[in-house]
């Protein structure tokens, strides 16, 4: 059975970049498909080192994380939207 992650999708400085609210994973690509694809490869490779490693830090990202990750680079309040994804790893 795969796992359900959610993740927030953000274009910042040109790039575009993504990060997962169960672990604190982060991708990040040229497009927003490429981003995707990326975070999904690194889920999939942070599983992997849960799974065989003892000592791996695991936890979800707080709400202080996911107000730094939505706000970085930006230097007034903004209206900008942002996109969750739930995505299956």
């Amino acid at each position: 059975m795969k796992t359900l992650y959610t993740m927030v999708v953000r274009q910042s400085g040109g790039k575009w970049v993504t990060l997962c609210l169960e672990n604190g994973v982060v991708g990040q690509g040229a497009s927003r498909e490429e981003a995707i694809r990326r975070l999904k490869d690194a889920v999939a490779s942070f599983e992997e080192a849960v799974k065989a490693e003892d000592d791996v830090y695991s936890a979800p990202v707080s709400i202080r994380e996911l107000h730094e990750f939505l706000t970085y680079e930006v230097d007034q309040p903004t209206a900008e939207r942002y996109e969750l994804w739930a995505v299956y790893g």
